[in-house]
């Protein structure tokens, strides 16, 4: 069928969340007037084909969507499908347990246990697009020396030889495997940062693949070669069962030779395709995002940040790179948006590096500074998501007082790890998220607009500080009696006004309902 529209009427009270997760700020839908389009391009993040309401009804297609809220009436095109509606009655999790179990059900699997249980580091911010093996042991080496736990450590682009040769620069890297054998002995899993693109300026390389029609062909027939943040590269054709293959030999190498534990699998972002582009599966953009999402499912330590309809599947997904800033652009998203995550069918979530992950905040950026305050919060954030990523070192930027406070997170987060890893399993049983939205775990009391708290399961409640200068937040208890971290009790349901200092990160258990 073509361009199919589906028209809904919106029940008192009704508000909607989903599409793609880069909106969650504007979310829950349904109150002002807004349209998302899903079939041009999702925002370098995750997205699906899917909404979802708080009055128990939910909207799925197969194919991308693009769906408009104005005056009381939802309206969803599909272009090459038809969108359904699921009229369940009742509320946002029951909608959202409904939609798994039909659209995108649960596999039982999870990525590796460690990431719920101990911290990330990512090497991108230190070391930019220059890491070598002295630099990555050294950076290890002064985690554990500052008082941080071991943890999965990623060395992220410029490792290999070039794009498509993922080969360890000898130069950088002269001996991986002792490397690999270091930091394991050190307590981290070792990652690598890869891609699907493929340089044509490494000649040998990049006429073997175009010779065995492993990369994407424009509408000419030409091998594409598409602008991405590096400059100009082939794509590998994942739809391509063979090329596929030949690229997870490559990786299989990297495990078997030097013990690299998995990898994070960057770009794949439906920008870099065009509908007009022959594959071995004729693909929408969108599509293309998919079978790069594919490819991860072999590893059980894997990253994305782009994913399309990947619901379910035991990916770890971090929010994109933000800037180091309280608004919108940094801190002011991460609850928002992993929110939104978890809404359309992501549970784990890693939001972005703590302090920001945006290279423009200091590459070339002589008069950049840190605010420290700000990176504390980020940590204590990040320390009740499922997982928490360093970059910069906090060591290096923040003075004794802020780095412990940085330390104290990363510690809260790993004496929570049976707790997050509990949910995990339970997320891959069930589809439900690991990070709640209020109203998810207590419907028909309001919650619904609250986007600067949340619940880790249905227990924890978490209410971190994402204010600049805030020494204290209003937070929202739901009925029951909560136990503070601070040892104070709380009876709900109530609005308090609590003490916030830089050294607390409000979170509360409920003990009693």
């Amino acid at each position: 069928m073509e361009n199919q529209e589906l028209r809904i009427r919106l029940l008192e009270g009704e508000v909607w969340w989903g599409g793609d997760i880069t909106y969650g700020n504007e979310m829950p839908f349904g109150r002002e007037t807004i349209e998302v389009d899903l079939t041009v391009r999702i925002r370098s993040n995750q997205a699906a084909p899917l909404l979802v309401s708080n009055k128990g009804r939910y909207v799925w297609a197969d194919k991308p969507i693009r769906f408009r809220f104005e005056g009381g009436l939802l309206t969803v095109y599909c272009e090459s499908g038809e969108p359904i509606l699921r009229e369940l009655g009742g509320t946002l999790r029951q909608a959202l347990r409904s939609a798994a179990a039909e659209h995108f059900p649960p596999t039982g699997k999870l990525p590796d246990k460690r990431f719920f249980t101990v911290p990330q580091y990512n090497l991108w911010i230190e070391l930019q697009y220059e890491p070598t093996q002295e630099k990555t042991l050294r950076y290890a080496e002064a985690v554990l020396a500052n008082g941080l736990p071991p943890g999965v450590i990623m060395i992220d682009d410029n490792w290999m030889e070039d794009y498509g040769v993922w080969r360890f620069r000898t130069d950088r890297f002269p001996d991986p495997k002792a490397m690999t054998d270091r930091l394991h002995e050190l307590g981290f899993q070792v990652m690598l940062w890869t891609c699907p693109f493929v340089s044509p300026d490494n000649a040998a390389n990049f006429r073997s693949l175009e010779n065995k029609g492993f990369l994407l062909r424009d509408e000419r027939g030409e091998t594409a070669i598409r602008r991405w943040w590096n400059g100009y590269s082939a794509v590998l054709d994942c739809t391509n069962s063979s090329a596929v293959e030949w690229y997870q030999r490559e990786l299989q190498k990297l495990i078997d030779m030097y013990g690299i534990d998995g990898f994070k699998f960057d770009a794949g972002d439906p920008d870099y395709y065009r509908e007009s582009d022959q594959s071995a599966t004729p693909m929408h953009p969108n599509g293309h995002c998919e079978a790069w999402a594919a490819v991860g499912l072999g590893y059980t330590f894997n990253e994305y940040r782009a994913c399309w309809k990947m619901g379910g599947q035991p990916l770890v997904q971090r929010l994109c790179d933000r800037q180091h800033s309280w608004d919108l652009d940094g801190l002011g998203s991460l609850i928002p948006n992993g929110l939104a995550q978890g809404l359309s069918g992501y549970a784990y979530i890693c939001p972005d590096m703590i302090g920001g992950g945006q290279i423009g905040d200091v590459e070339n950026n002589p008069s950049f500074r840190i605010d420290q305050e700000l990176f504390v919060r980020y940590a204590q954030c990040s320390a009740l998501f499922p997982m928490m990523q360093f970059s910069t070192a906090p060591w290096r930027v923040l003075d004794r007082e802020h780095l412990a406070h940085c330390i104290e997170a990363a510690k809260l987060h790993a004496a929570l790890g049976d707790t997050f890893l509990e949910l995990a399993k339970h997320a891959a049983a069930t589809g439900e998220p690991i990070l709640r939205h209020m109203a998810y775990v207590f419907p028909e009391v309001g919650f619904e607009g609250i986007i600067d708290q949340f619940m880790v399961g249905d227990t924890l409640l978490a209410a971190p500080v994402v204010e600049k200068g805030a020494r204290s937040r209003k937070i929202h208890f739901p009925a029951g009696e909560w136990l503070g971290d601070d040892g104070s009790k709380v009876f709900g349901p109530c609005v308090l006004e609590v003490n916030a200092p830089l050294s607390r990160l409000p979170h509360y258990r409920l003990i009693n309902r």
